[in-house]
């Protein structure tokens, strides 16, 4: 069984920026992945050497990457370490798709903040899901938790297909012994 990357602050762990969480375990299908086994949780931002709580943070250039505090402090190689920990966690983990807090400068995965600290998105992923996406991993947000359980759903068949296929190869291989 292929696990899921979540995002600690959607686990319920209180990892955000100003020490909350925006937890989501109360929906019926995060429960059933957390009692499956199958959810690995982790924060970029706090894997990356960022304390909780911190001062907000905001993608200021996606290219170059510069995400810099409301105060002005560049925060991107905390970042872009943590999105480097996360693929490695990911990898280890036999990770098949991730669900990351949308919006977010680490996890967003179709919108981010824009940089002026007013509240406007504009397209573009955080620093960890777009480590992630480059490396052929999925990622989800919040509001996508249909698509991503489609997505689970047809990753699960295709594995059953694949054993079922693989077990009738090697019972074949052993009548022909």
């Amino acid at each position: 069984m292929k696990k899921i990357l979540i995002s600690a602050c959607l686990y319920g762990k209180p990892v955000r920026y100003d020490g909350n969480n925006n937890s989501i375990m109360g929906h019926p299908i995060i429960q059933h992945w957390q009692q499956q086994g199958r959810l690995v949780s982790v924060c970029p931002e706090v894997a990356g050497g960022l304390p909780t709580p911190r001062p907000a943070a905001e993608t200021q250039s996606q290219f170059p990457i510069l995400i810099t505090t409301r105060e002005g402090e560049d925060v991107t190689p905390q970042f872009l370490l943590g999105a480097e920990l996360t693929l490695e966690l990911a990898e280890a983990h036999n990770i098949c798709c991730a669900l990351m807090k949308a919006r977010s400068p680490s996890c967003g995965n179709d919108q981010i903040y824009d940089g002026n600290f007013d509240g406007t998105l504009v397209p573009g992923s955080g620093a960890a899901a777009a480590e992630l996406i480059r490396s052929g991993i999925p990622v989800f947000n919040e509001t996508q938790l249909d698509q991503l359980q489609r997505f689970v759903e047809a990753q699960d068949t295709q594995a059953e297909t694949t054993d079922n296929e693989t077990a009738n190869s090697t019972a074949c291989l052993a009548e022909t012994a």
